[in-house]
């Protein structure tokens, strides 16, 4: 079992930045593929970003693409999704995802066994 704590949403302005935390309660969380969903009121969940075990595959939605950064720290068994330049429609709850794999460069947009809570990022226009 792994336990995902996500942290660092709030209300920004258009145009302003964020950093999202997700603390994995594991000690083996270098072997967990990471990512990051989210899902505005009315909406289906939307992909926003994956990283590999190792960090060095990222992979991002075409609607966050060159805005949003994810990175991990396993050392601290954290991720981060750095998010720049928001926009109204990037107003969500954010949800961090986790899924063991054998593999250090495989990454997955929603096929994850592990959830957070959620963290609501509200953008203001």
């Amino acid at each position: 079992q792994v336990q995902l704590v996500e942290s660092g949403g709030g209300l920004v302005q258009a145009g302003g930045s964020l950093r999202l935390s997700c603390a994995a309660s594991r000690r083996t969380f270098a072997t967990y593929a990471m990512g990051w969903i989210r899902q505005a009121p009315g909406k289906e969940r939307e992909f926003v970003a994956a990283i590999s075990w190792g960090g060095d595959t990222t992979y991002y939605s075409n609607s966050v693409k060159g805005r949003f950064t994810i990175s991990r720290d396993n050392g601290k068994n954290t991720v981060y999704l750095q998010m720049n330049s928001l926009k109204p429609e990037d107003t969500a709850v954010y949800y961090c995802a986790a899924r063991e794999v054998s593999a250090i460069d495989v990454i997955f947009e929603y096929e994850y066994d592990y959830w957070g809570q959620g963290t609501q990022v509200t953008v203001s226009s």
